[in-house]
């Protein structure tokens, strides 16, 4: 392994998966070039993760959040207002880290022009089908609305000038919501697929109440920040002609950058009470309209676009 270290703090929030996070940072401590710190957010573990990395990884810069009803965001943002580097990755604690990661995005990031300022790699995820992980469009170097959060790298001033993750957000949609303010500052995201990182997630939307509830709560927020009303008016007709599909092609899937949502009509299918759930997000997300319109900046970047374009 190399002595090289790069101006690169990797940030990971993490909460009771000791297990995944040995994993990780176990990769992270094989990386070619060395990361100059490794922050560890604990969002209030019970099943001994902080003890874990205590013990096992004692160069492991660990935050101990003091009880765990933190969102996702707000643990992340803990972390990048902690970072020394210039740069800062942005991690998952199931993710596995190829041993080039660090060495491969800095090469990267040398071959950009200074507007790129997020990397996102290509990530493979268990059930991922082929013909989503060998297409074109997933193999294809281009510039993004939207970012892997799971194992992407950021130049640590660009996040700090865009204000890191809305914590409004809590969990889930707040990679586009990020993206969309860096590319209202003129900066851009752009997809890496020659780097791949393995992500231990099944591949698509995540089922269940909690999962459901956030991501149709987020997109509202998210569209109320940044998209034109007649987008906005338009996307619930756009959404029931599309209907988001599943995880198969041949019933209705597709490449696209949102994959936190593939599978979404599936999911309020299957969910108990799913449109219902639908509606109380909604209103949830109303309810937040002020805070939204506060904020409200519409995007006319080039890369941006809607999840269902």
């Amino acid at each position: 392994m190399s002595d090289k270290t790069a101006s690169v703090s990797l940030v990971i929030s993490v909460w009771n998966r000791k297990d995944d996070l040995r994993e990780n940072l176990a990769a992270i401590r094989e990386q070619t070039v060395k990361p100059l710190e490794v922050i560890v957010v604990d969002n209030d573990s019970t099943d001994g993760t902080p003890e874990m990395v205590i013990e096992e990884f004692p160069e492991v810069h660990l935050i101990r959040m003091p009880h765990s009803a933190y969102g996702a965001c707000e643990t992340f943002n803990v972390g990048f207002s902690s970072a020394r580097g210039e740069y800062t990755g942005i991690l998952d604690d199931d993710v596995i880290l190829p041993k080039d990661f660090v060495e491969r995005m800095m090469e990267e990031f040398e071959a950009e022009p200074d507007s790129t300022v997020l990397l996102s790699p290509k990530v493979v995820e268990p059930e991922m089908p082929d013909w989503y992980k060998d297409s074109p469009a997933v193999n294809t170097p281009r510039y993004m609305s939207t970012f892997r959060g799971c194992g992407s790298m950021a130049k640590s001033a660009a996040l700090r000038e865009a204000g890191y993750y809305d914590i409004r957000f809590f969990i889930f949609g707040n990679e586009r919501d990020l993206t969309t303010r860096l590319l209202n500052l003129g900066y851009r995201v752009k997809m890496v697929p020659s780097i791949e990182v393995f992500h231990k997630a099944p591949f698509g939307m995540r089922h269940g109440k909690r999962s459901l509830y956030y991501h149709v709560r987020n997109f509202w927020l998210y569209a109320f920040k940044y998209v034109p009303w007649r987008h906005v008016v338009a996307f619930p007709f756009r959404f029931l002609k599309k209907g988001l599909g599943g995880k198969s092609k041949d019933k209705g899937g597709e490449v696209t950058d949102a994959v936190g949502t593939i599978g979404l009509f599936s999911n309020i299918k299957s969910v108990p009470g799913g449109y219902w759930i639908c509606v109380k997000a909604t209103i949830a997300a109303l309810w937040n309209l002020p805070y939204c319109l506060k904020r409200r900046q519409v995007c006319k970047a080039e890369d941006f676009e809607l999840p269902l374009s």
